[in-house]
């Protein structure tokens, strides 16, 4: 992990004396946090648009029937 702050949050503003801060404005990479929000909803629609184009797709299960007399596929 990378070297700690030694002061409060201050919303991107550098600090001096603060180690981090120093790395940081030599370059180093800031902590990346897992996606949240608008990145996760993008995500879930680039996965749902893929399966959809899947299903659907030449010889993909449903052009061959493989999802039933009634297709539910996407019915969730």
């Amino acid at each position: 992990m990378a070297t700690q702050h030694t002061h409060q949050p201050n919303f991107g503003r550098k600090v001096d004396g603060c180690p981090r801060c120093a790395e940081l404005a030599a370059g180093a990479e800031p902590v990346r946090w897992a996606p949240t929000g608008r990145q996760l909803e993008e995500q879930d629609d680039a996965q749902r648009s893929q399966a959809i184009r899947e299903h659907f797709a030449p010889n993909g299960p449903h052009s061959r029937a493989a999802c039933g007399p009634v297709c539910t596929f996407g019915d969730w």
